[in-house]
């Protein structure tokens, strides 16, 4: 491959920022689009030498039909939407790009955090509706903790996991662990199983990968489990929650509120109950953004270049096959 190599990005549009993927011309020719569905995909892969995708899946229906395909890039850390075993069958190599937006992940699961446990909506509305002018009672339950002393459960310590230990502690939190593969991730936290995780932490942020572990990991026995007064954060990958029985955790008072950066389906269906629940300040919800901070993307595309120069070049750079 040289000059005249083919780059086909499949779906720039789902990355939700603008991004500059201007470097990926001094590989080739680049076709760019913003949104490709799965069942067009093939069409639009029959010429191509290397794939660039974020969200498509990309499977032997849409695979058989790329014959000239050597390397998909994948624009993130987890590529549960790929097949990887076919991939594998076809010599097809694939990268991704991990740990470039744990700093980012990691700020925007503390955003979170704030906006919920401040009840930052409502005293932002108190002020600016002129309630505070006139000195109407605050409402008692909006009452707030601090983070010094409180348990902090993180499922998932991986880079960006170990990134919110790091800042956790420095709001002085007692961070404890679950691996769903059952390995030791440190020598510094405890390791916790599920359910004592889930028992003992004030807050819980999930910064897990969706594989056959911990899809469906938390449901309404697990949510059951938490403290009234807990918080449950989620930016790993939807599916981990059961969206429902979070739906009705909130409704009952299970728990005092939750964070959503991920679903189960993404974009959010407008039947999805988490929109409809009776209050509304319970739950902070965002359409997968945790990744996208300006230095993040700026990283995103270098290590994506750098993958493409070192697999022409014969190397395994961020190679998953």
């Amino acid at each position: 491959m040289g000059a005249d190599m083919k780059l086909v990005f499949l779906d720039r549009k789902t990355l939700g920022f603008d991004t500059d993927v201007s470097e990926l011309s001094r590989f080739g020719t680049v076709e760019i689009y913003d949104f490709i569905s799965d069942e067009e995909a093939g069409l639009y892969l029959a010429e191509a030498d290397v794939v660039i995708t974020n969200q498509n899946k990309l499977n032997a229906l849409n695979l058989s039909k790329a014959g000239k395909l050597k390397l998909i890039c994948q624009t993130g850390t987890g590529y549960n939407n790929l097949d990887i075993e076919y991939c594998r069958e076809r010599g097809i190599a694939v990268t991704n790009v991990p740990a470039y937006s744990a700093v980012s992940v990691a700020q925007h699961t503390f955003s979170m955090l704030f906006y919920l446990i401040s009840h930052a909506g409502y005293y932002d509305a108190y002020v600016k509706d002129g309630r505070y002018s006139t000195r109407e009672e605050l409402d008692p339950s909006k009452d707030f903790y601090e983070l010094e002393g409180k348990t902090w459960g993180i499922i998932g310590l991986g880079d960006i996991g170990r990134k919110v230990a790091q800042y956790a502690q420095g709001f002085g939190c007692n961070v404890v662990y679950y691996s769903s593969s059952g390995e030791n991730r440190s020598h510094t936290l405890r390791r916790m199983e599920l359910t004592e995780l889930l028992m003992q932490s004030d807050i819980v942020s999930v910064h897990a990968p969706m594989n056959e572990r911990t899809r469906g990991l938390i449901g309404l026995k697990e949510l059951q489990m938490m403290k009234s007064d807990a918080y449950l954060l989620n930016l790993g990958r939807g599916g981990i929650i059961v969206e429902r029985d979070l739906a009705k955790a909130l409704a009952e008072d299970l728990i005092a509120g939750a964070g959503l950066d991920v679903f189960e389906e993404e974009p959010v269906k407008s039947e999805n109950p988490l929109l409809s629940i009776g209050i509304r300040e319970k739950l902070y919800m965002t359409p997968h953004i945790g990744y996208g901070s300006r230095e993040a993307r700026v990283r995103l595309m270098k290590t994506i270049c750098g993958n493409i120069d070192s697999f022409l070049k014969g190397g395994k750079q961020n190679r998953i096959v």
